[in-house]
């Protein structure tokens, strides 16, 4: 089942400037058509009560809502899709618990992984770190523009179909560069919600991007 995939993704933090909450409508008011949820630091219920106010937001603006990890909590909320982060995850399971109407993402900072997640039919795949960034630990490699480049012309050259977004430490300048080494996209998060204005950094990227 072919789904829907966003070419510029936001993904929501643990930041003291604006709660996930806050995030998700300050990028949905500026035009945001996905966004990422990505909290690790609740309990269920909190989670809920964030996904649930998110996925209003996401539904009064037409936006896709992912939820990083917690798959436990599917059918509990207007989910549309998972992102899972761990690269050793099975998702051929994941699919199998999830069903074919569920968008699931996975990560990876290596070609093999690239195609080992097509290979278990991920919907799309985050492949990084790009740069050096904060937001999320990440002990592998900087791909810098050239890694992006090998690792599209050797998906296409397997004839893999695989919808790729750069990830980790992207600014508005490295987007031209980027999306030149035939990648579907960007997945952002502090470059965007740890700027002086939130709305105004969302809108320069979408601009770039599309």
């Amino acid at each position: 089942m072919k789904k829907f995939i966003e070419k510029l993704q936001f993904i929501t933090h643990d930041i003291h400037q604006h709660s996930h909450i806050e995030q998700a409508n300050i990028a949905c008011s500026a035009g945001a058509k996905w966004i990422q949820y990505r909290c690790l630091t609740k309990n269920d219920e909190e989670l809920l009560n964030d996904i649930n106010a998110i996925a209003a937001i996401c539904d009064d603006w037409g936006a896709t809502l992912i939820v990083t990890d917690h798959i436990h909590l599917n059918g509990k909320a207007d989910i549309q899709g998972f992102h899972i982060e761990d690269m050793d995850a099975d998702f051929v399971k994941i699919r199998k618990q999830l069903g074919e109407a569920i968008t699931i993402g996975g990560s990876s900072n290596t070609l093999e992984g690239l195609i080992r997640l097509a290979s278990e039919g991920v919907d799309y795949a985050g492949f990084g770190p790009f740069f050096t960034t904060t937001t999320k630990p990440n002990n592998a490699p900087l791909l810098g523009v050239s890694g992006y480049e090998k690792a599209i012309k050797a998906l296409k050259a397997k004839e893999i179909d695989l919808p790729v977004l750069a990830v980790g430490g992207v600014t508005l300048s490295d987007i031209d560069p980027l999306m030149l080494t035939g990648i579907f996209g960007i997945a952002a998060s502090s470059a965007i919600n740890q700027a002086e204005d939130m709305r105004a950094a969302y809108s320069a990227f979408y601009d770039s991007i599309m």
